[in-house]
């Protein structure tokens, strides 16, 4: 525990990211990482209730509470920083990236059990794997490895769609996911962040340096 409030949930037991612990409450040790997630469970909400109201393929509603569960598995992973929760939050991400690619492969996939048989054992046995041994960049490299594997399908709905606005969602989801990777994969660099306010309102996180650096 840092400066701040008593921890209510023990000692920290999973990995510990670059935000000060139990600044605001002694409820949620990482605040701003925690509240990140809500706007993940609102969009998802809005996506499965447009999903259904249109009668869209089962598939996509299932991705929809798959996003409303990883967004409230993140929440609790950073809220108590427990290794239990940690998995909680991670095991997750990977079942949906599977999700995606079945989403994504699935409609000109000519086995058509095989894929679905395939990814749901690939899950069952990282879930295994993951709870039995501690993952740290190899995770990491893995998510986005699965995360990698989608964009080929991807590519072709975009050169096929004629929707403007489409491709530069698409170019979007392109720049944030190479972006986001790298600062996923440096965030447990010693360069001592802190969360400061600009204007006084608005959090951002500020690093200094080691001079070695």
């Amino acid at each position: 525990m840092e400066d701040g409030f008593s921890s209510f949930w023990g000692p920290v037991t999973s990995t510990d990211r670059c935000e000060k612990n139990y600044v605001h409450s002694s409820y949620i040790a990482e605040f701003f990482n925690t509240i990140s997630s809500i706007p993940g469970i609102l969009f998802a909400l809005i996506g499965l209730i447009n999903a259904l109201r249109q009668r869209f393929e089962k598939r996509f509603s299932v991705l929809h509470i798959s996003n409303m569960i990883l967004s409230i598995g993140s929440m609790l992973y950073h809220a108590t920083l427990q290794r239990v929760q940690q998995q909680g939050d991670e095991t997750p991400m990977v079942w949906e990236m599977l999700l995606y690619f079945y989403i994504l492969y699935s409609p000109d996939w000519h086995y058509r059990s095989t894929m679905p048989t395939f990814l749901f054992f690939y899950g069952v046995g990282f879930a295994i794997a993951h709870a039995l041994i501690r993952f740290e960049i190899g995770f990491k490299v893995h998510y986005i490895v699965l995360c990698l594997l989608c964009i080929p399908r991807m590519y072709k709905y975009y050169i096929y769609t004629k929707d403007n606005y489409a491709k530069r969602l698409a170019k979007l989801y392109i720049a944030t996911l190479f972006l986001g990777s790298i600062c996923w994969l440096m965030d447990q660099r010693r360069w001592d962040p802190k969360i400061v306010h600009f204007f006084g309102v608005f959090p951002y996180v500020k690093i200094q340096k080691p001079k070695s650096q």
